[in-house]
């Protein structure tokens, strides 16, 4: 895979078929919503265009549009300098909630086309048929495509790969997919061994996430540190780009200090991080976004008859 060997730069590579160059690195939106302030959010989305990250990640119902707002508000002035993707959160609703959804997106990230448009949260085992039903949101995605709203379409998820693997079975010409990609996940319930290789395969643009856990419990409780960590998740085969969660400058500062210059590790280095992790791996407890509810949004709970965060006991 094609890098940019310069040791003050970040390296870019290509996102799968679409013919787009994008960051190793990647600015998660959730986090991006968490920053404190518009303002501290302007400065975090600034520094990391000057550095070098030209891939941005969003979500229609992060912070309840919060991220998406401050996101748009950065990037005015600077939208052609970006590959930009956000995801609709139908949950099982139809294609004019999708629809919706993207108007809202648009006018909130203050740009009239995106660069990727991908089904948020694939997550519970009947999504794949919901999806594909007559009038489900596979078909806004289709319209949106042709109408020139969006460049290119996928998916997310992080609970199963079997739920992946059922999406891309259906034949459709997804261009891009995203998935759980760290040094834990190979030990259990794995993306890198179970979904990736098919991705890889049909040349989709592969977006890996949750490299340290989602909240970082990888490294708080299982052992690895923050460098091996996201070095891993830059080094898999196949990986376009590592989706970061960065809430403040020095998180910033310190993501960008790892992937400047960055050069893969080898097939033995990886090995070496998964054997290290293997015991702390194995039964997913710090893989949350798998084995709990942790991190399933609450318009997908909802919208699948299950309490939201806030209803949950503290």
């Amino acid at each position: 895979m094609a890098q940019n060997n310069s040791t003050s730069d970040i390296p870019k590579r290509p996102l799968g078929r679409t013919g787009l160059q994008v960051s190793v690195l990647g600015m998660g939106g959730f986090h991006l919503g968490s920053a404190g302030d518009l303002s501290t959010a302007k400065r975090m989305v600034d520094r990391a265009i000057d550095a070098g990250i030209n891939f941005f990640d969003n979500a229609w119902d992060y912070h309840n549009g919060r991220s998406e707002e401050w996101l748009g508000a950065a990037l005015e002035g600077k939208r052609d300098k970006v590959v930009l993707m956000t995801k609709v959160c139908t949950h099982g609703r139809d294609k004019s909630v999708g629809l919706r959804m993207l108007e809202e997106s648009l006018r909130r990230l203050k740009t009239d086309h995106l660069d990727v448009w991908q089904i948020h949260e694939v997550i519970y085992y009947n999504d794949p048929d919901l999806i594909f039903a007559a009038n489900g949101v596979i078909e806004a995605l289709e319209q949106a495509k042709r109408e020139g709203k969006v460049r290119f379409v996928g998916f997310t998820g992080h609970k199963d790969p079997r739920i992946h693997l059922r999406m891309l079975e259906h034949g459709f010409p997804f261009d891009t997919v995203q998935m759980p990609l760290n040094s834990f996940d190979a030990t259990f319930r794995s993306f890198e061994k179970n979904v990736l290789p098919e991705a890889t395969k049909r040349g989709m643009g592969v977006f890996g996430m949750k490299s340290l856990g989602g909240s970082g419990e990888m490294v708080r409780k299982g052992g690895i540190q923050v460098e091996d960590g996201l070095r891993y998740a830059m080094s898999v085969p196949g990986v376009s780009v590592t989706i970061s969660g960065m809430d403040a400058p020095d998180v910033l500062e310190q993501n960008l200090a790892i992937a400047r210059g960055f050069q893969p590790l080898s097939a033995e280095e990886m090995q070496t991080i998964r054997d290290r992790c293997h015991f702390d791996a194995s039964d997913g407890r710090y893989e949350l976004f798998k084995t709990t509810k942790k991190y399933d949004g609450d318009v997908g709970r909802e919208m699948h008859g299950y309490p939201s965060a806030a209803q949950l006991p503290a």
